[in-house]
């Protein structure tokens, strides 16, 4: 059995919930605290034990491939300076794994970005990390489903339960619980109506798949919103492979709008020993007005 060493991050989208702020800065260069989105997904997935990370961008985000390459202008004025710390910060991103690119022409959906990589990851298993979601968990989402792999052996999902409300929201999984927190998929639809919705089980931006999912979305047809949705991808693929469901352990932040990702610069900041005192108190003299 292959081991999962490759991983795709998708960082072709436009942005368009946070314009005018992503005009002409890439949405996964947003910052959560001193961070951009985009280090927090490549993190995960180091620390999961991933040796090579393609992410598929689109134009306007240079800004991604120079923030992991190297900047000698600026690690020579660190030096100078006595700044090591803050050099040795600057040089982990350019040291992290080897990471490749490769551009989305067009934007054709989630299936089609991932397709776009078929030629770096071959015929192996491999991980997608979408970066509108972020997961803080002593162990790495990602590495929790890699972990399950190497017992089923078959293409796993992270799901989380959400309000019934938001359902439509997201990818939604029907299936059975065959363990603690892993379903047997028997079904997926691509952001249902509140009505339709087979559960409040979705899909949360993780995904172990087997090489098989390049054929099915070789000839996948457009979906929800006109574009190749994985969604729809993995529905059909569960028809002649077992895919499983993985509700991971963890706090998931949505940073994907503009309350989630407010919301989790400030869980993050209160979690930071150096900030929580302040932001704390600040806070809280807010909450007294």
């Amino acid at each position: 059995m292959n081991s999962v060493r490759k991983a795709i991050i998708p960082a072709a989208g436009l942005g368009t919930r946070f314009l005018p702020a992503t005009k002409a800065m890439p949405k996964e260069m947003l910052p959560i605290l001193n961070k951009p989105t985009i280090q927090y997904i490549v993190e995960e997935a180091i620390q999961s034990g991933i040796e090579d990370i393609i992410l598929v961008t689109g134009k306007n985000k240079r800004a991604i491939e120079d923030h992991f390459d190297i900047s000698f202008e600026l690690e020579s004025t660190l030096l100078d300076k006595g700044k090591f710390d803050l050099l040795k910060e600057v040089k982990k991103t350019s040291n992290m794994v080897d990471i490749h690119y490769i551009r989305q022409k067009e934007p054709l959906g989630l299936g089609h970005a991932i397709w776009s990589a078929r030629k770096f990851i071959g015929e192996e298993p491999f991980a997608v990390l979408l970066g509108d979601d972020i997961v803080q968990a002593p162990i790495p989402c990602l590495k929790q489903m890699i972990d399950l792999y190497s017992q089923y052996s078959s293409s796993i999902i992270g799901i989380q339960p959400v309000k019934d409300e938001d359902v439509s929201r997201y990818g939604i999984i029907d299936g059975n619980e065959i363990s603690n927190r892993v379903y047997a998929v028997t079904d997926l639809i691509e952001k249902p109506s509140r009505d339709i919705a087979p559960s409040n089980l979705a899909i949360m931006g993780r995904y172990i798949l087997t090489p098989s999912i390049f054929k099915v979305l070789a000839a996948q047809e457009p979906g929800a919103g006109g574009e190749i949705q994985l969604t729809d991808a993995i529905s059909k693929l569960n028809k002649f492979e077992r895919v499983y469901g993985y509700s991971f352990e963890g706090t998931r932040y949505d940073v994907g709008e503009i309350s989630g990702f407010i919301k989790t610069t400030i869980d993050m900041a209160l979690n930071n020993e150096g900030l929580r005192k302040e932001i704390l108190e600040y806070i809280t003299n807010i909450a007294k007005k």
